[in-house]
């Protein structure tokens, strides 16, 4: 038999199963429920009994206690496992949104001349989204597809939302092997700034590692030749300015998760390696060309 939720139990299950996956299988006490969709907490824990009763949550005993989802709340949410799924990012209005997570894409308009729309399942609070606000969806994990579109319509009941489509874009799925320039062309710790200054004019590059006895001990930049100049050390050795950080990637590495570890690391310049061995560098202008190359000039 279908069973039939109140909205009210529909956003109190769409959020234990939000914060359930956010925090790795812990258990979710009613206050931070009440807290997600904004109702005050005893209405939660009321609501909680008829879910429990229903078999779509477990309580967990102990001062560490709290509320887990069952297969069943999955199921009748028709909402992937934790341990299945994969969170595909959301951005609203360029802004990245950590508590949201898109489940579900379906375009059932495609074969219309004048429409693009996609309706997207989200998990988590949809009310933080609105008509009108820009959303990007993805990347997928398979596919690796962003979806750019402006909000049309929100449905409360299927957690789900309405997107005018712009675009469609499917990410390459290149290594930074296959993109990266070999061999590494590097600078002596021991050179003087100005004349390390000139093998990055005269390659025309932005940057490059820095050796010291055969091993690669830091990052050499542009920016490095500026400061020098300001507070005169062109004379000064390399070590004295460079940046003393090596970030080093397989070549199988994709390219975006090569240009997400640049962000994380807070480097433009990446060390390639084969079996450990540096073959070539690769510098974020460079993948960015290739994913994007109408914003890159």
């Amino acid at each position: 038999m279908e069973l039939d939720l109140t909205q009210i139990q529909k956003d109190i299950l769409y959020a234990l199963i939000t914060l359930y996956k956010k925090k790795g299988g812990s258990s979710i006490k009613g206050e931070e429920i009440a807290e997600l969709i904004n109702r005050n907490p005893g209405t939660v824990r009321n609501q909680m009994q008829a879910l429990r009763a229903l078999g779509l949550v477990e309580g967990v005993p102990g001062p560490k206690g709290g509320y887990r989802p069952t297969s069943k709340a999955y199921e009748l949410l028709s909402i992937t496992k934790p341990e299945e799924a994969v969170r595909v990012p959301i951005m609203i209005n360029d802004e990245p949104v950590e508590d949201l997570s898109a489940e579900e894409i379906d375009m059932p308009s495609l074969s219309h001349p004048e429409v693009c729309q996609a309706r997207v399942r989200i998990v988590g609070d949809i009310k933080r989204i609105n008509p009108g606000d820009k959303v990007i969806v993805g990347p997928t994990p398979v596919n690796e597809l962003m979806v750019y579109g402006r909000v049309v319509g929100r449905d409360d009941t299927e957690n789900s939302i309405v997107l005018e489509i712009d675009k469609i874009v499917a990410l390459p799925k290149d290594r930074v092997g296959e993109h990266m320039s070999s061999p590494v062309i590097s600078v002596e710790a021991e050179e003087k700034v100005k004349e390390a200054a000139k093998k990055l004019a005269e390659r025309g590059i932005y940057c490059m590692p820095v050796k010291e006895n055969g091993k690669l001990v830091g990052i050499f930049t542009l920016d490095h030749v500026a400061k020098a100049l300001a507070e005169g050390k062109l004379d000064a050795s390399v070590r004295e300015v460079m940046r003393p950080k090596i970030v080093i990637v397989d070549k199988d590495t994709t390219l975006r998760e090569a240009l997400r570890l640049m962000k994380d690391e807070d480097v433009r310049l990446l060390v390639v390696a084969d079996r450990g061995k540096p073959v070539g560098v690769i510098t974020d202008q460079k993948i960015l060309k290739k994913l994007a190359p109408d914003q890159v000039s």
